[in-house]
């Protein structure tokens, strides 16, 4: 949901009002129009004043907290500003916010965007007008839960929920929760939580596929042999070939992230970190045989 108002005194939506003041305060003094004679600094004066008047009183800001920018027609409050002409701002917003939602009556401002309000609140003759009642929020997932799915609690505007997150999920996809948004009426919004994917100490992911460094001893690098290595699904026994290099990759089909829409997993890549021994503790025929022969 738009809050373009935040935007125009540049302060976040959780700011206190001793914030929206202090800032408020610098904005008018930046484009009073006594002050800052480039074109457009008085409508942009008229405009820190009107959100003003809004933010700084706290039922007015529950209200607009509430349906955001659907308040002004859908338009953020820039583009309703700036098309009122000369029209009073503070008596349209007055008109606007006086009593509530049930003060509407009888409102009509034409071109503006706003036409038609009922006596009990919304009634836009226009669907391209309805308010929009979902709600926007990011979501952070661990990693593993990304991969694997699994549950997830999130808190959003003091509500909880515990929501399926499917497994093979990716950054930037949008969970949609039906009738988690705003209400208004017998109407209700959806909430839209937007996934970011936090990062994981050990593996990394490219598509599908999944990449971890495994720590390997030189014996074993050297000569060959086997190792237990747990992986996100389960504990896998790699068989090590002699003269592996550090930094080889050994692939494991099928251990990877899920992809939902193939419905196929991508691939494990296992990633050699050889570990060298400490010299010092050698005997010294062990260190004079790998100077010679190394």
């Amino acid at each position: 949901m738009s809050k373009s108002l935040y935007e125009t005194l540049e302060v976040s939506q959780d700011a206190s009002s001793e914030e929206i003041k202090k800032s408020y305060r610098r904005l008018a003094r930046k484009y009073h129009p006594d002050i800052n004679k480039d074109a457009g600094a008085e409508e942009k004066f008229k405009e820190i004043n009107a959100a003003y008047e809004i933010l700084s009183d706290a039922n007015k800001r529950k209200q607009y907290d509430q349906f955001g920018d659907s308040m002004f027609g859908g338009q953020n409050f820039h583009d309703f500003a700036r098309g009122q002409g000369n029209v009073n701002l503070d008596d349209i917003l007055s008109q606007i916010f006086s009593g509530g939602f049930g003060g509407f009556g009888g409102a009509n401002f034409g071109s503006s965007g706003f036409n038609g309000f009922s006596s009990n609140g919304f009634n836009f003759s226009n669907t391209r007008n309805q308010p929009n009642l979902d709600i926007n929020a990011q979501v952070t997932i661990p990693f593993v839960t990304a991969v694997l799915g699994g549950k997830h609690s999130v808190q959003v505007q003091g509500n909880h929920y515990d929501i399926k997150i499917p497994a093979g999920i990716k950054n930037g996809e949008t969970i949609r929760l039906k009738g988690k948004g705003q209400s208004l009426g017998a109407q209700s919004g959806d909430l839209l939580l937007k996934v970011s994917v936090a990062p994981h100490p050990q593996y990394k992911q490219e598509g599908d596929d999944l990449t971890k460094k495994f720590d390997l001893p030189l014996k074993i690098a050297l000569f060959g042999g086997k190792i237990e290595i747990e992986t996100l699904q389960k504990t896998i026994t790699l068989k090590i070939p002699k003269n592996t290099k550090n930094a080889q990759r050994f692939r494991v089909k099928e251990l990877g992230a899920f992809n939902r829409k193939t419905k196929t997993y991508g691939d494990l890549y296992l990633e050699a970190n050889i570990i060298l021994p400490d010299c010092d503790s050698m005997p010294n025929e062990l260190k004079n045989a790998l100077e010679k022969y190394l």
